[in-house]
């Protein structure tokens, strides 16, 4: 698929003015700007692409689980026909390596078809079935038939750190169309090239599946005035949002102050601290040493899951471990952040440590970062709460314990978080029980003698944790859980069964497994 980039919006089918303010996307290892200038789209082609949005919303919603998976699949298809071209503008836009968006690409076509064969399957939408009684006292019992329908059109704002798989069609675009909802998406400024080829695509893909023009908009804007009328716009019922806590905590404060409130899911901030116990430290030092490295500077620390805090126990091997851990941060290659925005916090942050062991000392360009590790104890870090502040990049702080009850408050006192993981043996599980039930309340994922980064995609998979790592802890942004999330219960009481639908009639022509009277039946 040959396509040209012009910087111009998707309002459906058709293609934004070239007109207005115009912007670029950046070369981080340079600094330089990237062509083609861009179009921030104005307030008239937002509300049409939001018109278009209501227009194609009931239709959508109606369409079946086969013509869904039809259209999923077909998005992955034009993915991957984009070939070379889209893996070398994610590289120009973001400064990673090729072989970072192979891999990325193949997650989002995975994550696309994944959601296709659910809705395929067709028991997502957890159909339940309560038949009548007209005989019960003191009142007849009606027929009442419950399952999850659409939400609406929902808004998607793009990562900045994933312009494949938390972006354009990453996995909140690919569930909100898995659950029958319009998707208008609001671009991030970071891969703007990125962007455009693959909403290209998803156009192409309503068009060859015969869908309704609104069912996918892309939206190129500069500032901030164009995503919050995006919130604001009453067509839009939900949102979904991967970013600052800054940015997601306006957008929630815009979505809760409309006349009628809408719910952002948002996943914001997470420092997914480890915890290395004593056993773990005097028997594994070295590999967790070279783990732990890895980790911090997967994609130069710009993972939401990347371990910021480091809880190290009192032994003879931790100073050991320290020291080879930071030989291992000061040999670490230079590497540019996303943005000069990010790599400007970055350093505005790092700076306010005052407790720095080690870092890289390369010479520096474009938005280039030196990774580096800092220290300090329990007692200091529980008295200052900005210690626990997440810091975008690669960088991490150790945090040295000796004391049980003080590993408790740290676990405690930390808000909540994305993951958390134990280093120790099995018997440590049982030792230290009363800290795997602290975590539990604080985090969406528990992780036993691994590391965070890396999210495997699937049924079983929680990306999600109490606020501030997310909006709504009930929620997951990963896995076909995350469908739920643009869905609503609606009953159908006394309906006759040829307007019930399909999920719902007595012949189950899907086949689907369904709650009858309080029994799960298979197909």
């Amino acid at each position: 698929m040959n396509i040209q980039i012009t910087g111009k919006s998707i309002i459906g089918f058709s293609r934004g003015n070239e007109s207005g303010t115009t912007f670029t996307a950046f070369n981080p290892a340079t600094g330089e700007a990237v062509e083609p200038n861009f179009y921030s789209a104005s307030l008239d082609e937002l509300k049409e692409a939001c018109g278009l949005a209501e227009s194609a919303r009931i239709a959508f919603g109606k369409v079946s689980g086969k013509d869904k998976a039809k259209f999923l699949r077909q998005i992955a298809d034009n993915i991957e026909a984009l070939g070379d071209a889209l893996i070398q503008r994610a590289t120009l836009e973001t400064g990673l390596p090729n072989a970072r968006f192979v891999g990325e690409r193949g997650r989002t076509c995975a994550g696309l078809r994944m959601f296709a064969d659910l809705v395929e399957r067709g028991d997502w939408v957890d159909a339940r079935l309560d038949t009548p009684n007209p005989h019960r006292e003191p009142i007849p019992k009606p027929d009442v038939r419950s399952m999850l329908r659409p939400l609406g059109t929902v808004a998607v704002f793009c990562a900045s750190n994933f312009p494949l798989a938390y972006s354009v069609a990453g996995g909140d675009t690919a569930s909100a169309l898995a659950a029958g909802c319009p998707v208008i998406v609001n671009a991030h400024f970071a891969h703007l090239g990125v962007a455009e080829l693959v909403g290209l695509a998803i156009m192409e893909a309503v068009k060859t599946c015969g869908l309704p023009e609104g069912v996918f908009s892309l939206i190129f804007s500069k500032g901030y005035e164009i995503g919050q009328a995006l919130v604001k716009n009453p067509h839009v019922k939900a949102v979904g949002f991967t970013g600052s806590r800054v940015g997601g905590r306006a957008l929630m404060d815009i979505a809760a102050a409309r006349p009628e409130p809408i719910p952002v899911y948002a996943e914001m901030s997470s420092v997914n601290p480890i915890f290395i116990l004593p056993s773990a430290m005097e028997k594994h030092f070295e590999t967790i040493a070279s783990g732990l490295h890895a980790s911090v500077t997967l994609g130069a620390g710009q993972f939401c899951t990347k371990p910021g805090i480091v809880v190290l126990p009192e032994t003879e091997e931790t100073e050991i471990f320290t020291s080879k851990f930071g030989d291992l941060i000061s040999y670490t290659s230079k590497h540019p952040l996303l943005t000069e925005g990010i790599r400007n916090n970055f350093e505005k942050l790092s700076a306010a440590r005052k407790t720095k062991i080690s870092s890289a000392e390369n010479d520096l360009q474009g938005f280039d970062v030196n990774a580096s590790v800092f220290q300090t104890d329990a007692e200091t870090f529980l008295a200052d709460s900005s210690l626990e502040a997440e810091i975008f990049g690669p960088t991490t702080l150790l945090v040295n314990s000796n004391k049980r009850e003080e590993l408790l408050e740290i676990a405690r006192k930390m808000e909540g978080q994305l993951t958390a993981t134990i280093h120790g043996t099995p018997e440590d599980l049982l030792e230290y029980e009363d800290l795997i039930a602290i975590l539990e309340t604080k985090v969406g994922r528990l992780i036993f003698n691994g590391y965070p980064t890396g999210v495997e995609v699937g049924d079983a998979m929680v990306h999600g944790g109490p606020y501030p790592a997310t909006s709504d802890s009930r929620t997951s942004a990963v896995g076909t859980r995350a469908i739920r999330r643009f869905c609503r219960f609606v009953a159908f009481q006394n309906f006759p069964n040829d307007a019930l639908p399909n999920e719902l009639k007595d012949e189950n022509p899907l086949g689907i497994s369904r709650l009858i009277d309080g029994k799960l039946t298979e197909k």
